[in-house]
């Protein structure tokens, strides 16, 4: 009987579920829509029963199609939206309060009187990560003190914190297993990526109980049964056997197993991950030190360079500009003008990110004239997840100094040949396209069959990875060092208007 690996992508618009044979290809999949809420300007929250129900459903129309094709599935992986915070009853499974997403600002004021206080070497030092409302520390304690009765519970011992895939596990396993792995665990601001331990002078500093946490394992290992998958299919014993961030997942599943290979994922946001092995590089620019993933009781590490605004500036065109009603249709606008004729769009809808972390900064336009069409600005608003992305190439060499000759991309936006072709030019680089677009669910996916012995090292699984297409740059350096120039010029206007 045909043999496959079924894997969870817990995303931040939608739950996902992919089924993938041996060989790596696509077999069955289903797609449901988790919805945002936002009670106050910049908070961003999601209901953790609607994140579970909407990857149940998902899994019962996945094993049901395979059951009903006679394939095998036989082992599980997740991945995750990374950060995204979640607080739940130790007896009864359930959350205390909405999920706090990785993007939401509500622990702004946490933040701020930690870096006043004086604290931003001393967490950078122990975790590689900049004070900043995204990572899940502050965001634990905003739930805490917001939620009547939290923090007496938490004392007591009640109540457990997890990303999203801790919470999956948990549920899916029916309350058997509260665990993450290395690579999410490396993204709360609680663990200490020199001793790969929580660090207990983090926890005290936030007043974060240590029972509250998950353990930490391996992003690749069998961890145990989805036994509530029973309800789907009686006689299915099926083992979990990954847990990884998405965009650690996304650079596994490029196959960036080399010291200095780098991919960019043009999602929601963008982020650009180097895989540095065993060298923990402290960056001076902005960047993160982060763990990419633990194998075998071995961590690898990766510098990431982060974009609030990717992908969802396109969404802002469709639904906020109504520009066009289908988000391949932004693409049209590449075929009808050339280029954005001095328009920049700066996408600060909820600040900058790497290599600025400015959290006031806010959207911006420039360069508008009575010339300026439509397709111009749709153009220029493309360009600037470009740009955005060239912003933190720029510092990932700097700090890394390692010279990189390619870059691989993936997500929902770098179907958009136009961005990727800008991209290449912008950057004066190759800019390489999988064949593949599952490539965060694929990494998942690789790991977990590592795990359960579907393949045996990483070489077979680069024997697998194809190509759908490779981006040369074209732009002249005078053109492109003019453009970047407007850039960053537009960039300074717009964070000195606050």
């Amino acid at each position: 009987m045909k043999k496959c690996i079924v894997t969870i992508d817990q995303g931040t618009t939608s739950s996902r579920v992919i089924a993938f044979d041996e060989e790596g290809n696509v077999i069955s999949k289903a797609q449901l829509e988790v919805s945002i809420v936002t009670p106050h300007n910049g908070w961003v929250e999601q209901d953790a029963e609607e994140i579970y129900e909407t990857v149940f459903e998902a899994l019962k129309i996945v094993l049901n199609d395979l059951k009903e094709k006679h394939i095998t599935p036989v082992v599980l992986g997740i991945t995750n939206q990374r950060e995204t915070t979640i607080i739940w009853d130790k007896k009864t499974g359930r959350p205390i309060y909405h999920a706090v997403v990785w993007q939401s600002r509500q622990s702004q004021d946490i933040c701020e009187k930690l870096i006043n206080d004086g604290y931003e070497t001393f967490i950078k030092e122990k975790t590689g990560l900049l004070i900043n409302p995204y990572f899940s520390a502050t965001k634990i304690r905003f739930i805490l003190d917001h939620v009547e009765g939290a923090i007496q519970k938490a004392k007591n011992g009640e109540l457990s914190f997890g990303t999203v895939d801790s919470y999956l596990a948990y549920r899916l396993s029916e309350r058997k297993l509260h665990i993450t792995d290395y690579s999410n665990a490396s993204r709360t601001m609680l663990f200490n990526i020199h001793t790969l331990k929580w660090d207990q002078e983090l926890l005290d500093l936030l007043q974060i109980p240590s029972s509250l946490l998950p353990k930490v394992r391996n992003s690749s290992e069998i961890y145990g049964v989805a036994t509530a998958l029973k309800k789907i299919i009686p006689d299915l014993d099926l083992p979990i056997g990954s847990l990884i961030g998405d965009q650690q997942a996304s650079l596994f599943g490029q196959c960036c197993f080399e010291k200095g290979d780098i991919k960019n994922t043009y999602g929601t946001g963008c982020f650009m991950l180097m895989n540095t092995k065993d060298e923990l590089i402290d960056s001076k620019n902005g960047l993160l030190s982060t763990i990419a993933w633990s194998m075998d009781n071995k961590i690898e590490y990766a510098l990431e360079g982060s974009v609030f605004v990717g992908g969802s500036a396109v969404q802002w065109l469709r639904d906020g500009m109504r520009l066009f009603e289908k988000s391949s249709d932004c693409e049209l606008a590449s075929e009808m003008v050339e280029g954005s004729e001095g328009v920049y769009v700066v996408p600060a809808f909820v600040g900058l990110g790497t290599p600025y972390w400015d959290n006031d900064a806010r959207g911006a336009v420039f360069g508008l004239t009575r010339a300026t069409k439509r397709e111009h600005f749709i153009n220029a608003t493309v360009e600037s997840i470009a740009y955005q992305s060239k912003d933190v190439m720029e510092v990932m060499l700097q700090d890394s100094r390692i010279p990189f000759s390619s870059l691989a991309v993936d997500g929902g936006a770098s179907v958009n040949n136009y961005l990727v072709q800008f991209q290449a030019d912008i950057m004066n680089l190759k800019i390489v396209r999988p064949e593949c677009m599952e490539t965060t669910a694929l990494g998942a996916t690789y790991l977990a069959g590592l795990a359960s012995k579907i393949w045996t090292n990483k070489e077979e699984l680069k024997r697998k990875h194809r190509l759908d297409r490779v981006f040369m740059p074209h732009l002249s350096e005078e053109k492109r060092d003019r453009l970047y120039s407007g850039w960053k010029k537009a960039i300074k206007a717009t964070r000195t208007f606050k």
